[in-house]
């Protein structure tokens, strides 16, 4: 096990350095979700590179609104941007807490906490702002039932995955690759289980899904 995580975290390095590279000839996405995406493949490694091919990476300069309007690739937008926040306050807590020694329940407690105030306030109240114009109040309110469905649903997946590897694997130590494979995997758990709200969030107009720069009046190039 020890050498298929070594070789998932090579892999998903050399992935983050061909999306880096590609992310700068991609004007149409916003840089907030530049940021997700990197993170996304940093998690998924190539099957977040994947998902950035296949859903929102335009082929040709200025089709990117034609490229990105079916529904799953605008459902796909919104998880990438809810994992990508709440994914990084749940590592984050998870390696500070594997220091702490924290059993497994309290662990989990403030791993949610902080991937949901990662994720409320950074990826979700601060775009809200800039796309939408309005106050930090107003943000945190708009920002705060869409955050709540979307973390939850991701940790029913996530967290049981991750606590059935962690056991399965006897990996507790950062240090350790397991550690980053097992938390890839719970993360892709998550996505999945965590997909069908945001579809829904999406449709309901509760949540953005994919946009293109230029429509959120962020610079992009014009549509062909």
């Amino acid at each position: 096990m020890g050498l298929i995580a070594m070789i998932w975290g090579v892999s998903s390095i050399t992935s983050v350095i061909w999306l880096l590279i590609d992310l700068r000839s991609q004007p149409e996405i916003m840089t907030m979700m530049k940021v997700a995406w990197t993170l996304i493949t940093l998690y998924l490694g190539i099957i977040g590179l994947a998902l950035y091919v296949s859903s929102c990476r335009e082929p040709r300069p200025g089709t990117h609104d034609e490229f990105i309007a079916p529904m799953w690739k605008q459902a796909t937008g919104s998880v990438i941007h809810c994992v990508a926040g709440d994914a990084l306050g749940i590592v984050t807590a998870a390696i500070a807490t594997s220091f702490l020694s924290m059993p497994m329940y309290g662990d989990m407690i403030v791993e949610y906490i902080v991937g949901f105030l990662v994720g409320w306030l950074l990826f979700q109240t601060v775009p809200m702002m800039q796309m939408n114009h309005i106050s930090f109040q107003s943000a945190l309110r708009t920002g705060f039932w869409a955050e709540l469905l979307s973390l939850t649903f991701m940790v029913l997946g996530m967290f049981p995955t991750m606590v059935y590897l962690m056991n399965l694997l006897s990996v507790m130590s950062p240090w350790a690759f397991s550690f980053w494979f097992v938390m890839s995997m719970s993360i892709l758990v998550g996505s999945v289980v965590t997909y069908p709200i945001n579809w829904w969030m999406v449709s309901t107009g509760m949540k953005h899904g994919m946009g293109s720069a230029h429509v959120m009046g962020h610079g992009g190039s014009q549509p062909v």
